[in-house]
């Protein structure tokens, strides 16, 4: 087996706005679905509310129990909450942009580090321009990829520190304006929040609610969700993939991600419906069932690896070198054009 040392490139446009215009010309009613959910801030103050509730409960405990009530329920819930935050960042709860925003600082604080403003500005390039190296954080840097390749021991430590490795993305997308007035509250209200859990609660607390981050994105069945969007893990040219197992009742369907790229106004609650009202369109596609499954054919499979995805050097018809308007105004735009096409 010959060992890949590049990405996959390719001159095709990304395929989820033509499939959204062919769903849309045979499925019109598929519109309908397009929308906000304000109940799901209920959803975000719950879940904020178990981990308060749960950190208070660990304070006095042994620091193995911290650890087992996060891998078990913490990274649950703190996955869910990026999901959360994801819905925000599409502003599918509010009207309001500012409310959106909110919310989304809201969802952030059982993650302990700020991480809700910089993730609206580098989600909304994914979607854009998805699979350019210079606008896409979600592709691993070159020496990412050089580094971890196929081997187990590499992928185990990529899971493990992924936090970190998404971090030194930002580096290389240099068009977008990192620091702003809203990544500074989202900053100083993540800051009050910790001293707050610290001072109330504990060490035994704020290491409850970090360790729970950790797991939610990194070495954990849940970290197999990085790996099922847009790795090819099947012999296919397919660039998005979708998971159709239990777990997405805990993650609000953000399996459901062909779904969700090629409608990124629908809200999560419709996402099921979306698949059921296109399916020669999405039953067709390949997809998971299991996410524990995928976790372990990552690590085992030589022929997974971090260059296993597609990647292109075409940035379409727009390009984002103003960083000066708002990504997501842009987004909206094109997004609201295609569906009236």
């Amino acid at each position: 087996m010959a060992t890949k040392t590049d990405f996959i490139y390719s001159t095709e446009s990304e395929p989820h706005r033509i499939r959204t215009k062919k769903i849309l010309k045979q499925h019109p009613q598929v519109r309908d679905l397009i929308g906000k959910n304000p109940l799901t801030i209920f959803a975000i103050l719950g879940l904020v509310g178990s981990m308060i509730a749960l950190a208070w409960l660990l304070r006095d405990q042994s620091w193995w129990i911290v650890f087992a009530a996060a891998y078990c329920y913490g990274a649950f819930a703190n996955h869910a909450l990026f999901v959360m935050i994801h819905e925000c960042t599409h502003q599918l709860l509010f009207k309001s942009a500012l409310a959106n925003r909110w919310a989304a600082i809201l969802a952030n604080l059982p993650h302990i580090v700020p991480g809700a403003i910089s993730f609206e500005k580098y989600h909304i390039k994914h979607h854009s321009f998805q699979g350019i190296h210079e606008l896409d954080a979600d592709l691993p840097n070159k020496w990412e990829a050089k580094l971890i390749n196929n081997y187990f021991i590499g992928k185990v430590l990529w899971l493990f520190f992924f936090p970190i490795f998404q971090g030194t993305r930002v580096a290389r997308l240099r068009e977008i304006r990192f620091f702003d007035t809203w990544l500074m509250i989202n900053i100083l209200v993540q800051m009050a929040f910790n001293v707050a859990v610290w001072y109330f609660m504990g060490w035994h607390a704020l290491g409850f609610m970090f360790i729970s981050l950790w797991f939610s994105i990194g070495l954990h069945p849940l970290g197999a969700r990085w790996v099922q969007e847009h790795y090819l893990t099947f012999k296919s040219d397919q660039e998005t993939y979708s998971y159709y197992g239990v777990l997405n009742l805990t993650a609000f369907n953000v399996g459901f991600h062909n779904e969700h790229h090629d409608f990124p106004s629908v809200p999560w609650n419709k996402l099921p419906q979306l698949k059921k009202s296109a399916p020669e369109y999405y039953d067709t596609l390949l997809s998971h069932k299991s996410w524990t499954i995928l976790f372990f054919r990552f690590l085992f499979e030589k022929e997974i690896s971090l260059y296993n995805r597609i990647v292109r050097k075409e940035r379409g018809k727009v390009a984002l070198t103003d960083v000066s308007k708002p990504d997501i105004e842009l987004f909206q735009a094109t997004e609201a054009a295609e569906v009236v096409s």
